[in-house]
């Protein structure tokens, strides 16, 4: 049976041609793909690393890691043996959503890689993707693969300059930009753009001729001239140990490093890092989720992305505003198995339903305090579940996760930035578990994961099984510098020698510069970073993230905290309040949030505003902070990691202003660089 996709307005002889040929390229059984695997052998190469896109890897192949090296092509093809006819992406369309199986999503990637060839794609070089998630934005990602560029993706929030510098560095032949917004970025620096040949925008309708720019169903029309062959020639040429994958790390202080990912970085994690989360594949149980967060951050990438051809998930493709609201909605019309979100998403969630609560009748507010008490106590514990769990759980803990739309829920992820322990206690007395996963983009994203199985608090998991660690430079407490080892480690930073020989050592382990210890279960615990290691004027180590944690959890009213005092004679911190968002710009507004009006009223405070705490100097609020701030020194091990002084800055935190990086982390360099002079008044004598 064919379905007329005509969300992608292909004509439906096209779609005959297209299905004829692959349906009949595929025999029953595996003999297609082990042809494919015996004539790939891996490319020569003497070295674990380059840093020369054309270059290949030696991979890190040893006992406990031998599978079968594969390309991105041979993982897509051998699912589409597997689960070829069941649903695998969903978009909405006109208020329905609209479904393609694996063997028409094949098609489109079919598709688009030959019209990338047509607009003259070289070999290594990069295809940009600049743009919200989409169905589109996967066939540009595996069709650029396909057709042999580099596929890299651009996040949506960057300047021109940062798509200028991305673009250049990665040789972008053809840019694919999602509407005007983004495609008018792009003409600002199109002269600029030397490796530049053509832009494809996906949504919306084109709003002016340019040369060389099309439309997607334009786009999708070029290549149909491009021989079958051709394309079969360059797919068969790849070998796994080459590169088809650059992610840009979010550059807080000097450009952004393109950390190389080679095919088996990609297929090997994809197939790894998923069995501690328990991900079913498709023929067992059809997993399904939403994709929200940035795709050109490992992380989502990973588990949207690869992980969801891996294992034949259906993936729905959340609106453009996701994050300005509407990703609840989604939720609960798709009712996903598995939901991964990044800690700032957790905590927002978090906000809202307390706001909720505290917007309940004085005994369904007491019905829901109790019942999250009850799941909090059992989920701390490993004992059997008690009958009272059991209904709490009922009575109203699912209706609040079915209101979250996620009833349907069984594995919940949070990555790509440490999560505080006041929202993981949170969701457990929601009866949901936050599995953390701890890696980076040179690891291919997730190097430690928690799941069904690995899961105690506060760890972020066990090591992925066929990866290795070690502890560098332990010091007495058991704490050293967490370093790498797996067929996850990337091939090398981009055009970078000395920023590679920076990141890996003469034996090749990747030094994450994350500190952390290991308990005797093989429990991994992060304790700080190297490089936010504040170290004081008196050669005091102070690691700031759990200082800055238990500042937020005495002072619910508390934003964001970020600790001061490298080379200084003591600790201050910056402090910020909780505020309401500005749901169009995403911008933090002067109204003080729900959560914040209420922590003012309980204090006796009659506050609503930002400006109204800061210019009246609040004498009700000012003490509250000096006393959460007094309980946390109480708790400190020394008095060099004490906070002497403090101030309230009049904005939030926001990705828009550039506090925060796209997955919601503080990007330390920045804002010490926006309050240079806010901080320099704190250490005037």
């Amino acid at each position: 049976k064919i379905k007329n996709s005509h969300l992608y307005c292909l004509p439906l002889w096209k779609e005959l041609q297209l299905f004829f040929r692959f349906e009949f390229s595929l025999t029953p059984g595996k003999k297609n793909i082990e042809e494919e695997f015996a004539s790939s052998p891996l490319a020569p190469a003497d070295s674990l690393w380059t840093t020369d896109a054309t270059s290949s890897v030696r991979l890190r192949m040893e006992e406990g890691c031998l599978d079968e090296p594969i390309t991105v092509h041979q993982m897509f093809k051998a699912s589409v043996e597997k689960y070829g006819h069941m649903h695998a992406l969903a978009s909405k369309k006109n208020k329905k959503w609209e479904k393609i199986t694996f063997i028409e999503y094949y098609q489109f990637c079919w598709t688009a890689a030959r019209s990338f060839i047509k607009l003259g794609l070289e070999r290594f070089h990069g295809v940009a993707i600049l743009g919200f998630n989409s169905a589109e934005w996967f066939f540009s990602a595996v069709g650029a693969i396909m057709a042999g560029g580099i596929m890299t993706g651009i996040y949506a929030t960057n300047s021109p300059e940062a798509c200028q510098y991305v673009a250049n560095d990665s040789k972008a032949n053809i840019i694919v930009v999602e509407n005007q917004n983004q495609l008018d970025k792009i003409l600002q620096i199109r002269e600029r753009l030397p490796h530049l040949k053509a832009i494809v925008q996906y949504s919306g309708q084109l709003q002016q001729k340019i040369s060389n720019l099309y439309s997607w169903e334009d786009f999708m029309d070029l290549g149909l001239d491009i021989p079958e062959k051709q394309l079969e020639d360059i797919i068969s040429s790849q070998r796994a140990n080459q590169c088809c994958v650059l992610i840009y790390t979010s550059g807080t202080t000097g450009n952004p490093k393109g950390v190389m990912l080679s095919h088996d970085n990609i297929t090997w994690t994809a197939s790894h890092a998923s069995m501690v989360g328990e991900v079913q594949p498709a023929d067992t149980k059809q997993e399904s989720l939403v994709s929200y967060l940035p795709l050109s951050h490992i992380a989502a990438q990973i588990y949207d992305l690869w992980t969801g051809i891996m294992f034949g998930e259906l993936v729905y493709f959340a609106q453009p505003d996701a994050l300005k609201g509407s990703l609840v909605n989604t939720l609960r019309e798709v009712c996903p198995t598995s939901h991964m979100g990044v800690p700032r998403v957790w905590e927002k969630m978090m906000e809202k339903i307390k706001q909720g609560i505290s917007q309940c009748g004085y005994v369904k507010k007491k019905l829901m305090t109790w019942a999250m008490s009850v799941s909090l106590e059992a989920n701390q514990k490993d004992d059997e579940k008690p009958f009272l769990f059991s209904l709490a759980d009922s009575l109203v803990l699912q209706r609040l996760r079915a209101e979250l739309g996620l009833s349907c829920c069984q594995k919940f992820f949070s990555g790509a930035a440490p999560i505080g322990s006041e929202t993981v206690q949170f969701f457990l007395g929601l009866n949901i578990r936050l599995y953390e996963a701890y890696g980076m983009s040179e690891s291919t994203g997730p190097h430690f994961m928690s799941g069904p199985k690995a899961y105690k608090l506060p760890s972020c998991g066990k090591v992925v099984p066929g990866c290795r660690y070690k502890m560098a430079n332990v010091d007495s407490e058991g704490t050293g510098e967490i370093c790498f080892w797996g067929r996850n480690i990337f091939m090398g930073f981009l055009n970078m020698e000395d920023k590679t020989r920076e990141a890996l050592d003469e034996d090749g382990w990747l030094h994450s510069g994350d500190l952390g210890k290991i308990d005797e279960e093989g429990f991994l615990y992060i304790t700080g970073r190297m490089k936010e290691l504040i170290i004081t004027a008196g050669g005091e180590n102070v690691p700031p993230v759990p200082i800055e944690e238990a500042v937020k959890k005495e002072l619910p009213i508390i934003s964001n905290a970020m600790l001061i005092g490298d080379k200084r004679k003591f600790l201050s911190m910056l402090l910020t309040l909780k505020c309401c968002v500005d749901t169009e710009t995403m911008e933090p507004t002067e109204e003080l949030s729900v959560e914040a009006v209420d922590f003012c009223r309980q204090l006796g405070s009659q506050a609503t505003k930002v400006s109204d705490i800061i210019e009246r100097k609040d004498k009700e609020v000012y003490q509250a902070i000096q006393e959460g701030i007094n309980r946390v020194n109480s708790a400190a091990t020394s008095h060099a990691q004490r906070i002497q002084k403090w101030t309230i800055v009049r904005k939030d935190f926001s990705v828009s202003g550039g506090e925060l990086g796209p997955t919601m982390k503080l990007h330390r360099p920045v804002v010490l660089q926006m309050y240079h002079k806010v901080i320099e008044s704190l250490y005037q004598e």
